[in-house]
């Protein structure tokens, strides 16, 4: 007889808008002008999605460099992640036909930063070292207008340029709370600290973490389907523990449960970051319904209904369902 076991399910969960958007637009690409299309970097951090645009004709390359001369007329499509000035400013000297996938969220924080600029205020950008969107923002301004800061130890430490003002902006995946941290004490320092015109981390974020929080308390397992390199995925794992599940795991597939180790459980989270497909949540769910007596238990903590078009090069091609059922599935 099946162990019975609830599954609390997150709303929301998954893609956002901007992701949706970022792989509609390789794919409706990939349609209009055939394969081959490159994509600079990870069109998003998921390796199932990199994995089903490559199978159906998109070449992921980490520099402009890697284009062959030969495919100069193939579109390029730069990550949903942002890239700094300087990459469209290349492909536009190589002649290459480039296609921006920048989520819209990202692009308000670049203008975010560049409005402190404007004012005459250091930028402080909030938020992890090396990722890409960090690299993509830091690169719309000019070297030695912009400092990181990564940790509340960090913002302790630092020492602004005299004779500016200091305005900050923060990654759009970071987890709300530590932000909340990192800015107390930075406010504490500097209270003329000019904040954006508006959040910048984005509701995905906020809402993925909210409902996460809400579902966590008295889980015995809590699993959040993402890719080790997706920031906002981490970052949920980190909430589902403080929040309250006795384990906390980032599966990318359902092969990454560890079954034999699971041990007796009677309610198991599960969410998704932005980046992850539905269609591998769908994986897991089938696999637990297969060794217990489920049940499932929605944790919704917002609606959304948030849709980012694609630019105007590609509206004339249609997309149906079946061009995104290797993510979406068909349901």
């Amino acid at each position: 007889m099946k162990r019975k076991l609830t599954l609390r399910l997150c709303g929301p969960r998954g893609f956002c808008a901007g992701v949706d958007r970022a792989i509609q637009i390789v794919v409706l690409a990939l349609k209009k002008y055939g394969a081959p299309v490159y994509v600079r970097h990870e069109i998003v951090h998921n390796r199932y999605v990199v994995e089903g645009l490559e199978e159906r004709g998109a070449v992921f390359i980490e520099e402009l460099d890697e284009i062959p001369d030969t495919h100069r007329d193939c579109p390029v499509v730069f990550s949903a992640h942002g890239v700094p000035k300087s990459v469209p400013a290349d492909a536009e000297r190589r002649n290459l036909f480039y296609l921006d996938a920048t989520c819209p969220l990202v692009s308000k924080v670049h203008k975010q930063a560049l409005r402190h600029l404007r004012h005459d205020r250091h930028v402080l950008l909030v938020g992890h070292a090396g990722h890409p969107e960090v690299i993509g923002t830091m690169g719309q301004l000019p070297e030695g207008t912009v400092s990181l800061v990564e940790t509340e130890e960090d913002a302790k430490r630092f020492a602004p340029p005299e004779g500016r003002g200091l305005g900050y902006v923060t990654q759009t995946t970071l987890s709300v709370d530590d932000t909340a941290g990192i800015l107390d004490v930075l406010q504490a320092r500097f209270p003329a600290l000019q904040a954006p015109a508006s959040e910048s981390i984005c509701y995905a974020t906020t809402n993925r973490q909210q409902a996460v929080k809400e579902a966590a308390p008295g889980a015995d397992l809590f699993l959040i389907v993402g890719a080790p390199n997706s920031s906002n995925s981490r970052r949920l794992v980190e909430v589902a523990e403080r929040a309250g599940a006795r384990r906390a795991l980032l599966v990318q597939r359902v092969s990454d449960i560890p079954w034999p180790e699971i041990g007796s459980i009677s309610v198991v989270g599960l969410s998704a970051g932005a980046s992850a497909p539905e269609i591998i949540v769908d994986e897991i769910i089938d696999a637990f319904a297969e060794r217990y007596d489920m049940t499932v238990d929605l944790a919704i903590a917002a609606e959304e209904n948030e849709n980012f078009p694609v630019m105007r090069a590609l509206r004339d091609v249609e997309l149906t369902r079946a061009d995104m059922a290797f993510v979406n599935g068909m349901g």
